[in-house]
């Protein structure tokens, strides 16, 4: 993946999708002849008390203007009765604000749950709900930080096995620049960059040896011409634009040794479990900033070659995610167990045809990952850990 950052996607569910419209439904002055208020009230929640919900609500939508009334920070639910599944949620409510909590219930017990920074969980009494509603919200649920800790541990052994490899092909590449043999080094240089861009999720675990192996020449102070520029991108501009043997061998060495420290330096770095959800959309979600534009094409040629790349990164994560998603959305896995590979043929098949895509296989590219998108942006929220949820 290239280093220069893209915002990273702020995602909600159809849940706090819920709790926008409320939130702007409520926040402006009612005109006289409004509708009515939605079922719920007010709630004041504190370190020792979730507040008093009302025994018996009607099916539909409601809302509850919650206000928390501690000093410290909240994340509050709707949630059945045994608290097995969620419904809706404030994921972070500031101490003395007030903000709605809204869903669609259908007939059923259900309860608002609170959670303190400062380690109090309190609930609710019962709430019932009568009658039913076919809009009804479906309930997700709640997921522990320990159960990343599994998917984790298993892209790391990934992203361990597959290092050396990744050094090997640097190697063979710092090879061929030192005996002058650029027609095979720029050969050697793809299947070394292809390497790394499998390994798309892992670079928070890489520390600044993500900087001196990826990063693109934007915002360098003299652009490509940038002397202390190194890592890939760096040696792809130099093969494809006329530099020397003698002018790429100090990149080419320096690759190897960052390679071969990053190797030494990675079991001492953590991965953050949160990065792996995250990643699972945000590598294609790079790779259509950057590759389907050409920014990160620095004259290779290698853009679907890349994406391709990127593709089977994603595969990788949704491999070790399965057992986290499955029982969340098995609807949305076997979605994506489907369309990562359809999309990967697809790329396959345009570069057969050619390096770069013409002009309508750019439109087809793009329309397709943007529908693929829309299923891998649903991850981040589904799997955050939702403790005593």
């Amino acid at each position: 993946m290239p280093l220069t950052p893209s915002p990273r996607p702020r995602l909600r569910t159809a849940l706090i999708g819920l709790l926008v419209l409320g939130s702007a439904a409520l926040s402006g002055s009612a005109p006289a002849d409004s509708t009515p208020p939605l079922p719920g009230g007010a709630l004041k929640i504190t370190t020792t008390s979730c507040g008093t919900a009302p025994a018996r609500l009607p099916a539909g939508r409601i809302s509850f203007d919650v206000t928390n009334g501690s000093n410290v920070y909240a994340t509050v639910f709707v949630v059945s009765a045994d608290a097995s599944l969620a419904y809706a949620e404030i994921p972070w409510l500031g101490p003395y604000k007030t903000l709605p909590l809204a869903t669609t219930l259908t007939g059923g017990r259900y309860a608002i749950r609170c959670v303190f920074s400062s380690g109090p969980v309190v609930t609710t009494g019962a709430v019932q709900v009568d009658g039913t509603a076919a809009d009804a919200v479906a309930g997700y649920l709640p997921m522990s930080d320990k159960e990343l800790t599994a998917p984790v541990n298993a892209y790391r052994a990934y992203v361990e096995q597959a290092l050396p490899a990744l050094l090997a092909a640097g190697r063979t590449l710092d090879a061929d620049v030192a005996r002058g043999d650029l027609a095979a080094a720029r050969t050697d240089w793809l299947t070394a960059h292809l390497d790394y861009e499998r390994l798309g999720a892992a670079y928070h675990s890489f520390g600044d040896f993500d900087d001196a192996l990826n990063a693109m020449a934007n915002g360098l102070p003299q652009g490509v011409d940038t002397p202390d520029w190194t890592g890939f991108f760096a040696l792809e501009y130099g093969l494809w634009h006329g530099r020397s043997a003698d002018q790429l061998r100090p990149l080419s060495s320096q690759l190897v040794s960052d390679l071969a420290n990053l190797i030494d330096d990675f079991p001492s770095e953590d991965t953050d479990p949160g990065d792996l959800p995250l990643r699972a959309h945000e590598i294609l979600e790079n790779a259509l900033q950057f590759q389907l534009t050409g920014i990160a094409d620095y004259g290779s040629g290698s853009t679907l070659a890349t994406l391709g790349a990127n593709i089977q990164g994603t595969e990788e994560l949704i491999t070790v995610l399965t057992p986290v998603i499955s029982p969340r959305d098995p609807a949305l896995l076997t979605r994506l167990n489907s369309e990562l590979p359809a999309y990967a043929a697809e790329v396959a098949s345009d570069q057969a045809s050619g390096g770069r895509p013409t002009p309508t296989q750019h439109a087809h590219l793009d329309s397709d990952l943007g529908q693929l998108l829309e299923q891998l942006a649903v991850l981040p929220n589904l799997l955050t850990p939702r403790n005593h949820a």
